[in-house]
């Protein structure tokens, strides 16, 4: 991956937040998931990304099997245990499939393992050079809420097509790109009364400050509650959004989440397109499940958020949602679980100025996905 195939995101200043660990974007997410082959053939070909490397046997990797996938900026590492026993399966029996590893591009992997861990991040593996014929990458990690570990990648003196070990994948058959272009942000479950700690995580040990903050006023329904806060890192190319369970009448999705998972864990990943009826018509086309609201929702939704460039009414019949801030608006759409357990899903996102994260739709949305609470048997 050079420089150029991997250009920062556009800076947005977060004045709160501190410079200490300049990070220049998501260098890739990794997923332990029960058979890496399977899963790269749903990825390329349901949602169009392409092959990019390959780590396994015919490598030298005798106890793991990788498969790299990359649309545009999002780059997906997909990771399965060759053998039995290890933290690898372990993970994986805890959790099902899952993110495991959000990596964070970096100038500087050593210095930023001393900034973090000397603030209070535990360690799980300190600095270290792997070299191959095309350069060297610095590698290092650090501990966030549950088994999720946060690895800071630094790559400016490598040229390879990913890291050290891979080499480069490409079979025939792939599918084309959908238009996705980059991870927005990407949210956190966390336990009851855990936010504000991982959040005080994000802030002392990061240096990322608090973009917004949500309470179980604003994330309620009927049955239902939670509260999320919204974590940015200097230049906004990093937002983490925390959520946790709040007291309600049924359990909440947040809970059905940590019960399924078994702890805290990745609970979707927001990725963006410019051209979200495209996608979202091609990705329905291909197959994946998406959350509906009641049609009701569009009869008010323009009301509530003004003028659109779009015509309503394909946002209407693919279920979008419209939601608008004082930057602009933004649309979006949540998929339905997109693995065995009730746990992890995507946000498809496009937004049209605004740098909100759709409040005036979480009612809607949380009722949306009470419904599937309900038809599991777990509301």
């Amino acid at each position: 991956m050079t420089m150029e195939q991997h250009t920062p995101q556009p800076e947005i200043v977060v004045p709160e937040a501190e410079d200490f660990l300049p990070l220049l974007g998501t260098d890739h997410v990794e997923l332990i998931v029960g058979n890496a082959k399977q899963s790269a053939y749903y990825y390329m070909h349901a949602w169009g990304f392409q092959p990019l490397a390959f780590k396994g046997l015919e490598t030298g990797s005798p106890d793991s099997v990788s498969y790299v996938l990359r649309q545009d900026k999002i780059t997906l590492v997909l990771t399965t245990p060759l053998a039995a026993g290890g933290p690898l399966n372990d993970h994986l029996n805890r959790h099902g499939d899952g993110v495991k590893a959000v990596a964070l591009w970096v100038d500087d992997a050593a210095k930023s393992w001393k900034e973090t861990t000397s603030r209070g991040a535990v360690s799980v593996f300190e600095p270290e050079t792997q070299k191959d014929d095309n350069g060297e990458v610095v590698l290092s990690g650090i501990e966030t809420y549950g088994d999720t570990i946060h690895v800071f990648v630094e790559r400016k003196a490598y040229s390879g097509v990913f890291l050290p070990g891979y080499v480069a994948w490409s079979p025939s058959g792939t599918s084309e790109s959908l238009g996705l272009k980059y991870i927005d942000h990407m949210v956190g479950n966390v336990g009851w009364g855990e936010m504000n700690t991982w959040c005080q995580f994000y802030a002392k040990v990061m240096g990322f400050a608090q973009l917004v903050s949500f309470d179980d006023k604003d994330i309620s329904t009927e049955y239902t509650a939670l509260m999320s806060k919204v974590m940015s890192n200097g230049n906004g190319r990093i937002k983490f959004p925390i959520n946790e369970p709040a007291e309600g009448r049924k359990k909440s999705q947040i809970e059905e989440y940590i019960d399924f998972y078994q702890g805290a864990g990745v609970q979707h990943i927001a990725v963006a397109t410019d051209n979200i009826i495209e996608t979202v018509t091609e990705l329905q086309k291909r197959g994946i499940e998406f959350l509906k609201v009641p049609s009701t929702y569009y009869e008010t939704v323009l009301d509530r958020v003004g003028e659109i460039d779009e015509d309503l009414a394909p946002l209407s019949e693919l279920g979008i949602l419209i939601d608008r801030d004082d930057e602009g608006y933004l649309l979006q759409i949540f998929t339905k679980p997109v693995v065995d357990r009730p746990t992890m899903f995507f946000e498809i996102i496009q937004r049209k100025g605004a740098q909100s994260f759709g409040k005036g739709n979480f009612k809607a949305l949380f009722e949306a996905i009470e419904r599937e609470q309900s038809l599991r048997g777990t509301l």
